[in-house]
């Protein structure tokens, strides 16, 4: 009884919330595997006469507006939404990342050219940049991934930069240092080890923040073009339906909340055993 009061007046979410979210987020990672391979029908293929037909035992979540298996286009959709967000949220904090590491410890002249070059970037809307560079440059996959990874790689640099320069700072980097130690031997084994908690608190924002843009895009049109598609677009081209055929739309953008709510837990759960650890 103790501890749980103690744990309430912490404010911290027990294990439970990040065990839950871990596993919404382990089911959408292997429906996105394995999804394509059991979904009961091609993507494209038209199975039923009526449009946004109902459920029935061929057709368990009913059809779209074109006579389209809801749950066969859910399921490869899957891999478009989760892949393509998580490609771009490993390219953004790869190269952002990397080079806010780097910054962190270079001449003040290098960090200053690099931070002010990603402030500049980092200043225009994620939204409006997405729109003018597919507007420009089509909206294929590579493309889409490039984008978001462009848009996402400015705030992964300001984290992992802010991160390095505190613990470049500490005393047992200042003696590594006076050791005659090499730099990359202060980033990996001084540096790295001690900034991956919160790196990892933002790398699941990230691809949240992705997962999000990129359904926004689809949703105008711009993203995830036919026969392929993902939850983003499944929501757009049956939303004039929803009176008549709601699991056609309902369905995606729950798939979309789940998806987001498991990532949320853990996100939150790795800043509480962070925290605990600092506090430790």
């Amino acid at each position: 009884m103790s501890s749980a009061l103690e744990e309430a007046s912490t404010g911290r979410r027990p294990p439970l919330f990040g065990m839950f979210g871990a596993a919404i987020v382990a089911f959408w990672l292997l429906m996105a595997i394995i999804g394509p391979h059991i979904a009961p029908y091609d993507v494209g293929a038209v199975v039923d006469d009526n449009v946004f037909g109902s459920m029935q035992l061929t057709l368990l979540l009913g059809s779209d507006y074109l006579g389209r298996d809801v749950l066969s286009r859910i399921l490869v959709g899957a891999r478009y939404s989760i892949g393509v967000a998580a490609a771009a949220t490993f390219l953004a904090v790869l190269v952002g990342g990397s080079l806010g590491v780097v910054a962190a410890v270079s001449r003040r002249v290098v960090d200053a050219g690099l931070s002010r070059f990603f402030d500049a970037l980092i200043s225009i809307p994620s939204k409006i940049s997405a729109l003018i560079v597919i507007a420009v440059l089509g909206s294929s996959i590579p493309m889409l991934i490039a984008t978001v990874a462009l848009i996402y790689t400015p705030g992964a640099f300001r984290i992992w930069r802010g991160l390095a320069v505190n613990v470049n700072a500490l005393d047992f980097v200042e003696v590594a240092r006076a050791r005659g130690e090499s730099t990359r031997y202060l980033v990996c084994e001084e540096i790295l080890p001690n900034i991956a908690g919160p790196t990892l608190t933002d790398l699941s924002l990230r691809f949240e923040f992705a997962l999000l843009l990129l359904s926004s895009l689809s949703f105008l049109g711009l993203g995830v073009q036919p026969p392929n598609a993902d939850w983003g677009s499944l929501v757009r081209e049956n939303i004039d339906g929803l009176a008549a055929g709601a699991f056609a739309v309902v369905v995606p953008a729950v798939a979309l909340a789940t998806l987001s709510i498991g990532v949320n837990l853990i996100t939150d759960n790795l800043q509480g055993r962070w925290s605990s650890l600092w506090e430790d």
